[in-house]
């Protein structure tokens, strides 16, 4: 069962600048991204919980990294 969600709110300006980001990286929608970062800053609360996900959204996070330049 997946997580229910909540709203966020950030500066307009913010979410324009990550819009630009976003568009042609690979990442879906400003949404995809800031997720994205935000469980990169808060690291994993608990080594020993189950993945988050699975192989096929680590590959899909992956080619989004290489697109970037990243890998």
């Amino acid at each position: 069962m997946r997580e229910s969600k909540v709203t966020v709110k950030i500066p307009r300006p913010l979410y324009r600048k990550i819009q630009q980001v976003v568009d042609g990286s690979g990442f879906n929608s400003p949404t995809d991204f800031i997720v994205y970062v935000l469980r990169d800053l808060m690291g994993e609360a608990d080594e020993k919980a189950e993945p988050e996900f699975s192989q096929e959204e680590l590959d899909d996070v992956k080619r989004k990294l290489k697109n970037l330049g990243y890998l």
